[in-house]
């Protein structure tokens, strides 16, 4: 079909809508296409020149996608600094300046979804100066241009160079009488003030209640007899004591033994604080008392909680493993999450270690009380009273609001 005649209402029809921009959803940016309706646009995806773009973009989508947003906020940012430069303008106004080019990048074919946060993003990156008003963003072009910063630095030297002697003489004054200023005033307060007494005051009285210490020693010894004298004599020489004097040697011994400290044993870290314990258990074992062992079993799932080992081992979940060591106390831990330490096994007190509430649903082994021992399946959670109830496998028994600490989640070992 023939172009329409110069002047005919056709002619003119087309040159209208060419002149414009069209809907955007009628644009194909990888062939570059504007269509003017939606018949014409179908049309186009059938094409076979559309087709063969489109596999070009599915083979690596990335790239395509990086190049036209590259593309966009280059044209922008030109655009904004030869345009408008380092004025504060609305980001809106430059849009539309910008989208006035019918070669420009469309919006829809970058990774913003919109010019709020393609704004964002020049605000992020350190491109613009971005702030948001009652009338929308506003947009500030930072230059960083090597020419820019080179005809700053000029500019700032020749202003350097253009002061006159009276004016660096000025300068010279002022900085002269300031540091004068600063000089006095440091003077002023270094400088000793005597003392001046009042016609008011007094004698200065000291009342102190010095607490004599008592002595730690035990009677005096009786002094060695003369020639000529035996010791019944010196017994018989000897002062009684007065009252006052003997309560108070019989007072010594209770004021001093309250005045002497009580020394405890300082908490260094864990692993001090768990071999205090465990010497205690020792000692109370040796001397005879009765003792309960520990809980970590075979086939507990626990859960790390000192931080002694490191930050990637605190909170890890792992498995005990077999042999439990010094009667249930200590363990050999597989780990099984997170991944940067599964498969790592350690060697952890239980005082390092919490148990693990399952779901419900799940199989429970009871560490703690009348029923140690026993395997049961959790069936409800009692968050707020910190419990669960548990239904025995062996004797399908239901029991009702056992402490977390009572209980842990078993996972039966794998046989090697």
């Amino acid at each position: 079909m023939g172009k329409h005649e110069p002047g005919t209402p056709k002619y003119i029809a087309n040159k209208i809508k060419s002149k414009g921009l069209q809907k955007l959803r009628w644009y194909c940016q990888m062939c570059e296409k504007q269509c003017r309706d939606e018949n014409g646009f179908k049309c186009h995806t059938m094409s076979e020149s559309h087709h063969r773009q489109l596999l070009l973009f599915a083979d690596n989508a990335h790239k395509y996608m990086d190049q036209f947003s590259q593309e966009f906020s280059h044209g922008y940012l030109h655009l904004l600094k030869r345009q408008f430069g380092t004025r504060r303008v609305p980001a809106n106004r430059v849009y539309q300046d910008y989208i006035a080019d019918r070669g420009h990048v469309h919006m829809n074919a970058t990774i913003w979804l919109s010019l709020t946060a393609f704004v964002k993003w020049l605000g992020r990156t350190g491109k613009c100066v971005v702030d948001e008003t009652e009338k929308g963003w506003f947009v500030t072009y930072i230059d960083r241009d090597p020419e820019t910063l080179a005809l700053q630095e000029k500019k700032a030297k020749k202003e350097k160079m253009d002061k006159d002697d009276e004016e660096r003489m000025m300068d010279f004054i002022e900085k002269q009488v300031e540091q004068g200023r600063q000089e006095a005033v440091e003077a002023l307060e270094d400088t000793p003030v005597p003392l001046q007494r009042c016609e008011d005051d007094g004698p200065l009285v000291l009342d102190l209640k010095l607490k004599v210490k008592p002595k730690l020693m035990g009677p005096p010894l009786a002094p060695a007899p003369r020639r000529g004298e035996s010791s019944r004599d010196l017994r018989i020489k000897e002062e009684p004591q007065s009252e006052d004097e003997s309560d108070r040697q019989s007072r010594a011994p209770s004021e001093c033994r309250s005045e002497i400290s009580v020394k405890r044993p300082h908490r260094t870290d864990d692993s001090s604080s768990s071999k205090v314990k465990r010497e205690r258990r020792d000692s109370e074992s040796s001397q005879g008392q009765s003792t309960s062992s520990g809980w970590l079993q075979e086939g507990l799932v626990v859960k790390i909680i000192t931080k002694t080992l490191g930050q990637k081992y605190y909170k890890a979940k792992g498995i005990v493993q077999s042999p439990v060591l010094e009667a249930g106390y200590v363990g050999k831990i597989k780990l099984t999450s997170p991944e940067e330490v599964e498969g790592h096994v350690v060697k952890l007190d239980q005082e390092h270690l919490e148990t693990v509430i399952p779901a419900i649903g799940r199989e429970v082994l009871i560490i703690q009380g009348k029923y140690k021992g026993s395997k049961g399946i959790i069936k409800k959670v009692r968050v707020e009273e910190y419990s669960v109830d548990v239904e025995l496998l062996r004797d399908e028994r239901y029991l009702k609001k056992l402490p977390y600490e009572s209980i842990c989640k078993y996972s039966a070992l794998p046989k090697s």
